[in-house]
């Protein structure tokens, strides 16, 4: 495994109903510490794997749940195959207490299967679990899920929401990087990725750097965070993130929220769109194109608009509701031709 230097700060003394404003805009990850301590999940995961089995499946309702399942000689690594042209996990369908026995069967074995269930909506397959197992991010209206899995461990990937991520059961270990570290961690297929985000395809235990040379350059804007039971993980939009699960069982929490209106569009829908309409382009029509896109989007000023009254500015005037509403449907008119 790679060695990283520098600790992601920690913060004392949030609680679940109090996170104050500035961790929620902070532009670096922050440890919160203890946040989830108080969550009897947490207390059930410090006595036994059967403890945590008995206050899961009590809200379970019974609907199957996806799930991966590697080899054990994959080490508990959820990636693509060799030649990158599938993956080195089946994904199955399986009931929540089925795959929580197994994992409990396989929790002394010395090379287990990786067990993984990923990104499962709380709301629709644990109804109840938030009455005494949440944050109070209302107003954010956050989409909250659970992950379970023994230990693995994900490669690192960006997310566009802002996250909060709470380690409820076993310990869990992130290496973060800003993202201008995108071009040093070699980053694999757009379009076909394990979970629906780009992986960077160095293996953190083991780096190629003959492979990946730049990957060196990553190497001192890294941050790790290490979190113990109950402890959560302010993860600033668009950090990547390599994940790694490393007990037997280990439950996360994660509550991811735009920090911005729920009209706005999301921002990989435009990246899609633009390598279809844009990337291939000639260089001359590029290089318009990126003056359009800085005029318009990166560089926006509202006051180089000032020429054009404010009730003629349509789509680069504010984006309200209304606004977004019509931008939407002129962009479904225009896909649909």
């Amino acid at each position: 495994m790679i060695s990283i230097d520098k600790k992601v700060k920690v913060i004392e003394g949030c609680t679940p109903d109090r996170i104050p404003d500035e961790i929620l805009s902070s532009s670096e990850p922050l440890i919160l510490k203890g946040l989830a301590a108080s969550w009897p999940i947490v207390q059930a995961g410090l006595t036994s794997h059967e403890e945590v089995e008995k206050y899961l499946l009590q809200f379970y309702k019974g609907q199957e749940v996806a799930a991966f399942l590697g080899k054990p000689e994959n080490n508990g690594r959820i990636f693509y195959d060799e030649p990158l042209a599938g993956f080195n996990y089946d994904s199955v369908s399986t009931k929540l207490d089925f795959a929580l026995k197994q994992l409990r069967q396989h929790a002394e074995t010395s090379a287990p299967p990786t067990i993984y269930i990923g990104s499962t909506s709380v709301e629709q397959y644990l109804p109840g679990f938030r009455a005494d197992n949440d944050i109070a991010l209302g107003e954010y209206n956050p989409l909250v899920s659970i992950w379970i899995s023994n230990k693995c461990r994900i490669a690192a990937h960006w997310d566009s929401p802002l996250n909060i991520a709470c380690s409820v059961v076993g310990h869990r270990r992130f290496t973060l990087f800003p993202f201008d570290q995108m071009e040093n961690l070699y980053v694999g297929p757009l379009d076909k990725t394990p979970a629906g985000q780009a992986i960077s395809l160095v293996d953190f235990y083991d780096p190629d750097f003959q492979k990946f040379p730049k990957f060196k350059d990553a190497l001192p804007h890294a941050q790790v965070a290490d979190l113990e039971p109950g402890d959560g993980l302010f993860i600033p939009s668009m950090w990547w993130h390599h994940v790694e699960s490393l007990d037997s069982l280990n439950v996360l929490v994660n509550y991811w929220f735009k920090g911005a209106p729920a009209f706005f569009g999301k921002p990989v829908n435009a990246l899609f769109n633009a390598v279809l309409s844009i990337r291939d382009l000639p260089p001359e029509q590029r290089a318009a194109w990126k003056m359009i896109f800085d005029h318009y989007i990166f560089d926006y000023d509202k006051e180089d608009f000032a020429h054009i009254p404010e009730q003629a500015q349509g789509a680069i005037g504010d984006l309200t509701d209304d606004n977004a509403r019509k931008i939407r449907a002129r962009l479904l008119n225009q896909l649909n031709r």
